[in-house]
């Protein structure tokens, strides 16, 4: 008879998944903060006075 280690089998699946999808959220809300502030950044300097 084989043990498995504590956070293995279908719990530790579901921690496994649900760790990706807030890695992901986290990445795209990054992604879309950085593509803001470079928009910003633009906007900002088409703006400016030349």
């Amino acid at each position: 008879m084989t043990t498995r280690p504590e956070g293995e089998g279908r719990d530790g699946e579901k921690w496994k998944e649900r760790g990706v999808m807030l890695r992901v959220f986290v990445y795209v809300f990054a992604t879309h903060l950085f593509a803001g502030f470079v928009w910003i950044l633009f906007s900002v300097g088409q703006h400016a006075q030349k």
